[in-house]
């Protein structure tokens, strides 16, 4: 009977012991972890970027701990739907952590739904879902860039042009500055932002401005490029500027102006984020100006916050920069000529 009794609470404390090793201290018994990446757009010049930033973080992480990384990467081709039931699979395979790109921001509730049941943390990334989801759960962390902060800075390169010199941007030497303007998702709240900030910068910065017209490119360059075209037509030789909310509407813009027979920098034309190829039109004089995220510490934030999840570690520990449940990547505005130097270093 003792025996039977001994053997019985020996069973109980070995059973929470193990519990309490999964729950609260994964990293000293686990030697894999296995992360889902979600992505809204595999064909996003900006997510891809990340996307290899992830992967190179993945491979840096296994050599440096010994810890073996697995990440399911899945392309949800722009459907919310898609995205859904890739989370359920995700989870369903065991994932410790999930990073999110999300197809529809106001949607991520159901996500969220899904990843309490399962008690599977999340990092949402570049799509900020609202504030009210995000409270939800101590779970649940952010990684982006301030799009006031990005429209504000690409404001700023228009209006020192402008200081420096008004032909630069008023070509026509009429006193106003005829624009265009490519936007992004409707949705998405970096479009909105960019688009309100970036000619408030320039409002504030008492630049006289005309707008000739916009539309909705949805961050796609061949959207941006039918859309360029068919302006170039309507308005023959009124074009003056085109403010993009981010870099692939911004080459759209150019591609149609090269089709044009427009020369270079005939027309400015800038955008956000800083992508290598962005970069490569800025160094080439196409572009004019571009506000670049720094992908590198873009990706380390996301890795860093899902890898410390994954082991129920404290994200803070491994990036004190976050505001709360918040990271916000340092940016930098870039011209033509700062890029040369870059180039060059």
């Amino acid at each position: 009977m003792y025996l039977l009794a001994a053997c019985m609470g020996a069973a109980v404390l070995i059973g929470l012991w193990q519990y309490r090793g999964r729950e609260d201290g994964r990293q000293g018994d686990k030697n894999s972890i296995r992360i889902g990446v979600l992505l809204y757009r595999g064909d996003d010049t900006f997510i891809g970027t990340l996307r290899s930033g992830l992967e190179d973080r993945a491979k840096e992480y296994e050599q440096e701990t010994g810890i073996k990384v697995k990440l399911d990467i899945m392309d949800a081709k722009g459907s919310q739907n898609t995205q859904n039931s890739q989370v359920e699979r995700l989870i369903s395979l065991g994932c410790d952590a999930l990073c999110i790109n999300s197809v529809d921001r106001s949607s991520a509730s159901i996500i969220i739904d899904k990843a309490m049941d399962a008690g599977t943390p999340v990092v949402f990334f570049n799509r900020e879902p609202v504030e009210e989801d995000m409270n939800r759960w101590e779970k649940l962390y952010y990684v982006g860039a301030d799009a006031k902060e990005s429209a504000m800075l690409q404001g700023n390169i228009l209006v020192d042009a402008y200081r420096q010199d008004s032909r630069i941007l008023d070509a026509n030497g009429n006193g106003l500055v005829s624009y265009v303007l490519l936007e992004g998702e409707t949705s998405h709240q970096d479009s909105l932002i960019r688009t309100e900030w970036s000619i408030q910068t320039l409002k504030d910065g008492d630049v006289p401005l005309e707008k000739i017209t916009g539309g909705i490119a949805n961050w796609d360059r061949s959207q941006a490029s039918a859309l360029m075209e068919q302006w170039l037509k309507e308005y023959p030789g009124q074009i003056e500027l085109v403010v993009s909310n981010n870099d692939d509407m911004a080459l759209g813009a150019i591609d149609a102006m090269n089709r044009a027979g427009i020369g270079a920098n005939s027309i400015k034309v800038v955008g956000i984020d800083g992508t290598p190829v962005g970069i490569k039109a800025l160094e080439e004089g196409y572009l004019f100006g571009t506000v670049e995220s720094d992908k590198e510490r873009y990706a380390q934030a996301i890795f860093d916050i899902v890898w410390s999840l994954s082991l129920n570690q404290d994200p803070k520990d491994r990036v004190p920069q976050l505001d709360g449940n918040y990271y916000w990547c340092p940016q930098r505005a870039l011209t033509q000529a700062e890029a040369k130097v870059l180039k060059n270093q």
